[in-house]
C-alpha cells in the first residue's frame, strides 16, 4: 500500500476518475518492473484493463499479467478491489482468453487488481493484488 499526494479533489466524474486510476495503476506496476502489452483490451464487450508481462522472455520466466483497476473516492462503503465479485472476474477471464489465443501466448498468465482509492486532502492510496483470482479452464 502506498500514498501520494496529488490534485484528485478536482475529479469530474467515473469516467476521468478511473481513466487517472489506470495512469496511477500503470505508472505504479512499470516502477515496480512490469511492461505494458495492451491497454484497454476489448473484446467485444469485454475489456482488460491492463496486460502487462513480468520476466524476461529469454530466461523462460516470464509471466503475463491481466490487471483490472479499480477505484473509488472517500468516502468509502467498501474497498475497490471489493467490487471484482465473481461476475466481474468471469468477464475479465472471458476477455483474457481471447486475448491469449489471438496472440498465441504460450506463458503463465495470472490476473492481478490494482485498489485505488482516491481520500480527502489530495491523496491517493494503492493496493496491489497480484494472484488475486483465478481462472477455472
Amino acid at each position: 500500500m502506498e500514498s501520494e499526494k496529488g490534485s484528485f479533489s478536482r475529479l469530474k466524474g467515473r469516467s476521468e476518475r478511473g481513466k487517472l486510476a489506470e495512469d496511477i495503476a500503470l505508472e505504479y506496476l512499470l516502477k515496480r518492473g512490469l511492461t505494458l502489452l495492451k491497454r484497454n483490451y476489448r473484446a467485444g464487450h469485454r475489456e482488460i484493463d491492463l496486460i502487462m508481462k513480468s520476466g524476461h522472455f529469454d530466461l523462460k520466466n516470464e509471466m503475463i499479467h491481466i490487471v483490472e483497476v479499480r477505484s473509488l473516492s472517500e468516502p468509502l462503503v467498501q474497498l475497490p478491489y471489493e467490487t471484482v465479485d465473481r461476475k466481474k472476474q468471469r468477464v475479465v477471464i472471458s476477455a483474457a482468453a481471447r486475448f491469449i489465443y489471438r496472440n498465441n501466448i504460450h506463458f503463465d498468465t495470472r490476473f492481478d487488481i490494482v485498489s485505488v482509492v482516491f481520500k480527502e486532502g489530495g491523496l491517493v492510496e494503492i493496493k496491489y493484488f497480484p494472484d488475486a483470482f483465478a481462472p477455472e479452464w
